[in-house]
């Protein structure tokens, strides 16, 4: 099966899909063995990652393409991928498109805030037109080349004109094409409640720690009827934790070795780049020139 396709299926399956958020290759890895059926990666850990910068609109469509490229090539889960504003017009948009559906992602979602955009739940959102956003979506499902290639439309108009302009605007994204849709930084459950209610299309959650979003158990989420749960930036959050602790430590009492039972070793860490079996493949080529 495409893994586009499997995406959308896990997308309208009864239980709920729950998408951490990877920052780098290797953080994805770590999400497959952990049993997620699906990983995406997001501008803000990508911002991190690749830059040292937030969230705004720093990274260039080909930095983030080629790190969704390398994630892709990491695992075997479907890949949702994170396509910002459009990185422009419409005609920018189709470009957006087929570059992220080149790199193998299965999926990616469009916003319709104003260039440049920031983490959504940052102050000073701005949000563009409404019949600007309907041609952005319709570029989008116009340019894919996978039918199933999941598009899902982004509105952070909650925190600029409030929910029922949300709600309003999510359901004419869904009419002009959109597959999933995502209500940004609703701060209630009652609001959360509302969107995947007043909303004719499969909806997503965002749980971000320290976020405006109530932090729910995924079955609470389940329940209020959201099809998707995504942890954008919560293996980002923990390594920066782990790695500030580590440092400290050496800083502090030159060594790691009262830091070692609260990391990975030498070992573990090559079988989890998978190098035993790369080698055996390597190995492979020259045995078979001694038959």
């Amino acid at each position: 099966m495409r893994k586009t396709t499997l995406l959308k299926n896990l997308i309208l399956d009864r239980e709920i899909l729950v998408m951490p958020g990877a920052y780098d290759a290797t953080s994805a890895r770590i999400i497959e063995k952990a049993g997620f059926k699906a990983v995406t990666i997001g501008g803000y850990p990508a911002s991190a990652c690749l830059l040292g910068k937030p969230d705004l609109s720093l990274l260039t469509l080909p930095e983030m393409v080629n790190h969704t490229r390398n994630i892709v090539e990491a695992v075997d889960i479907p890949v949702f991928a994170d396509g910002d504003t459009g990185h422009g017009g419409t005609l920018n948009v189709m470009r957006t498109v087929r570059e992220f559906e080149k790199a193998g992602a299965a999926g990616m979602f469009i916003e319709d805030q104003l260039f440049p955009k920031r983490c959504g739940h940052m102050e000073g959102k701005q949000v563009i037109e409404v019949d600007e956003m309907i041609a952005k979506i319709k570029a989008a499902v116009d340019a894919r080349m996978d039918s199933d290639f999941v598009i899902m439309a982004r509105t952070d108009a909650l925190g600029v004109y409030g929910i029922d302009d949300a709600i309003e605007r999510a359901n004419k994204y869904r009419e002009a094409g959109a597959d999933l849709i995502f209500v940004e930084a609703p701060t209630t459950k009652e609001q959360m409640f509302r969107i995947t209610h007043e909303i004719n299309a499969p909806t997503k959650a965002i749980q971000i720690e320290g976020g405006k979003t109530p932090m729910l158990t995924v079955k609470e989420l389940e329940e209020i009827g959201y099809s998707v749960v995504v942890y954008p930036i919560t293996a980002l959050y923990a390594a920066a934790w782990a790695v500030k602790q580590v440092m400290d430590e050496l800083m502090t009492k030159g060594t790691t070795i009262n830091f070692m039972d609260r990391m990975i070793h030498f070992h573990d860490f090559n079988e989890l780049m998978d190098l035993t079996n790369l080698r055996k493949k390597e190995s492979s080529f020259y045995d078979s020139l001694n038959r």
